[in-house]
């Protein structure tokens, strides 16, 4: 049988886990939304749309893009994009069906940007190839990660809106 010091101190450990999982919730989310917000304004800039160029040239889902705007409109577009998806996302203590919507929206988009690895010449570094990759797939690799927020965030919403399906309740594990 635990003491009540043994007691205490357990409710003291799983306090400090509920609030280190709140703010690491918090820093998941809204990092996320900086990032969407962040390289969605940059894709109004020259430089920006220059450096994604080969990216979205090189790629069979967004080639098609050139040929309806030019380089800059297309970046811009993205842009576009990214900035409402990380505003969606942001609505998340007050809109949170809105704001798993956005999260949605990010997974497609993250799926996309890591099929440049196998589209972009250059990605892993001349001579060496895969596992080492160049500066630009070390930038590709973080959609990894944003895709991986991307899910919890949109499974997160959903379950705060009401809205998950009861099959979708089990633990995975149950699966």
């Amino acid at each position: 049988m635990a003491t009540a010091a043994e007691r205490m101190e357990h409710a003291d450990t799983a306090d400090s886990g509920r609030i280190l999982e709140g703010v690491g919730e918090n820093i998941a989310r809204y990092g996320l939304v900086t990032i969407l917000l962040w390289l969605g304004a940059l894709k109004f800039t020259a430089y920006e749309a220059e450096s994604i160029q080969g990216l979205v040239a090189n790629s069979p889902l967004l080639s098609w893009g050139y040929s309806v705007l030019s380089v800059q409109g297309f970046a811009m577009l993205i842009g576009v994009v990214e900035i409402v998806l990380g505003l969606l996302i942001a609505t998340r203590p007050v809109a949170p069906k809105l704001s798993a919507i956005g999260s949605l929206g990010v997974i497609p988009m993250a799926l996309i940007t890591l099929t440049f690895v196998f589209t972009t010449p250059g990605v892993w570094q001349p001579g060496y190839g895969f596992p080492f990759p160049s500066m630009t797939g070390a930038f590709l690799a973080k959609d990894i990660l944003l895709l991986g927020v991307a899910v919890w965030t949109a499974g997160e919403a959903l379950r705060a809106a009401g809205t998950d399906a009861p099959r979708t309740r089990r633990h995975p594990s149950a699966l």
